[in-house]
């Protein structure tokens, strides 16, 4: 008798195709557009009153430092590079906070943060929940849900009235309790621009205390809202408050490391250091086994550097200054845009319905967020008046 052979099974025969990521594929559509007057307000990057995404001049000189001090590619190990994380956290918590039982490692990005914030939550405490805001960062729903964590949403933001929505908030995270985490913006809030005044950031402070709930906080754009220190404001406060907190930091926007992916993740877990410790190391050493380098040698070569460091700072200043300008330029032209004025960082969110975003794009060549998110950096001065007209036209329904 001859053995009869199974058909072979695919292993990919479970597989679903999964929707192009939509910001993807607007990069192409606004590549192929042939309108000289077209607009990109989507990816979020900041540019220049040029249209650029320059390096720093810092970054660059930190990189000449690096080519000719650098004597070895050889790895670091998981956590990274000390100096890296030893001369980032002053910045992110100041110089009283910087030592406060924080364990520190490096990550490929802040999104790496996040991922490995996600992983450390479920590894303690499967399947835990996490409480955020919506909207929120399109990414941040998946990561969580990927790495094995329940989700729970409260509406933040009102686009209509571009208000936040605090006592919506406040009520969903009074059913948080303990263990539960929450994420939360910790300044320039993606996609609304939309930050907690530091009163509100007090009483979300004190309510998570209350009921011991973790606070994983998303630092990805310090210094583009209102300075260094005032955007890690509402943060330290609730660390002051905190037994237990997270923050998943990235420097890609206030150094202008996107694609070396330089971020890291902070810890601190009082009475549980040693075996969240070893845990951090380990989930990270499955995950990337080492992180890359060249951004964090960089950052820490300008940080150690006091002229460096002046030279970063006035050219973040510089970039605050130009986001600010240009809301405060929307919120002249058209009135129903003064609350950008008081918003902050590169993104708004506009009370417009997918199929008035579709409208700018087809008749206004306006590129943006099928969410009606805009990149404020993607504006300047000649190009203001020409963006408030087009959705003057689609918010009159003349698109």
């Amino acid at each position: 008798m001859t053995d009869v052979i199974a058909p072979a099974r695919s292993l990919f025969a479970g597989l679903q195709a999964q929707a192009p990521d939509p910001l993807l594929s607007l990069i192409a559509l606004y590549k192929n557009d042939p309108r000289p007057q077209k607009l990109d307000l989507g990816v979020g990057v900041y540019r220049d009153a040029a249209g650029a995404t320059p390096v720093f001049g810092a970054m660059k000189a930190a990189e000449r430092v690096l080519l000719e001090t650098q004597a070895t590619k050889a790895y670091l190990g998981p956590e990274g590079d000390f100096g890296f994380l030893e001369a980032i956290a002053p910045v992110v918590f100041g110089k009283s906070r910087a030592g406060e039982g924080l364990f520190a490692v490096q990550t490929p990005g802040g999104t790496g943060a996040l991922r490995l914030a996600a992983e450390l939550a479920n590894a303690g405490a499967p399947g835990a929940r996490i409480w955020m805001g919506a909207p929120s960062w399109p990414i941040h729903a998946p990561i969580f849900r990927q790495a094995g964590l329940a989700v729970e949403s409260f509406r933040y933001f009102d686009p209509a009235t571009q208000r936040i929505c605090f006592d919506e908030m406040m009520a969903a995270l009074a059913r948080a309790t303990a263990g539960d985490l929450v994420l939360l913006h910790g300044a320039c809030h993606n996609p609304t621009g939309a930050d907690l005044s530091l009163a509100q950031w007090a009483e979300v402070a004190a309510l998570l205390s209350a009921r011991g709930a973790v606070p994983l906080i998303d630092l990805a754009y310090q210094g583009l809202g209102a300075g260094l220190d005032e955007d890690a404001a509402g943060m330290r406060l609730v660390m002051d408050a905190s037994d237990a907190v997270i923050v998943a930091y990235s420097c890609d926007k206030n150094f202008g490391l996107y694609r070396e992916r330089t971020g890291a993740l902070f810890v601190r877990a009082r009475g549980h250091e040693d075996v969240v410790r070893s845990n951090i190391l380990q989930l990270a050493r499955c995950a990337w086994s080492m992180p890359p380098d060249h951004g964090a040698a960089a950052v820490r070569v300008i940080l150690e550097d006091p002229a460096l460091t002046a030279q970063w700072r006035a050219e973040l200043d510089a970039m605050r200054t130009r986001l600010n300008q240009v809301r405060a330029a929307l919120a002249e032209a058209d009135p129903r845009l003064e609350p950008l004025r008081d918003q902050h960082g590169l993104f708004a969110l506009l009370p417009l319905s997918p199929a008035q975003v579709e409208a700018m794009r087809r008749d206004h060549a306006v590129y943006m967020a099928g969410s009606g998110r805009i990149n404020i950096a993607g504006l300047k001065a000649d190009t203001v008046q020409p963006f408030v007209q087009a959705l003057d036209a689609c918010l009159k329904g003349d698109a």
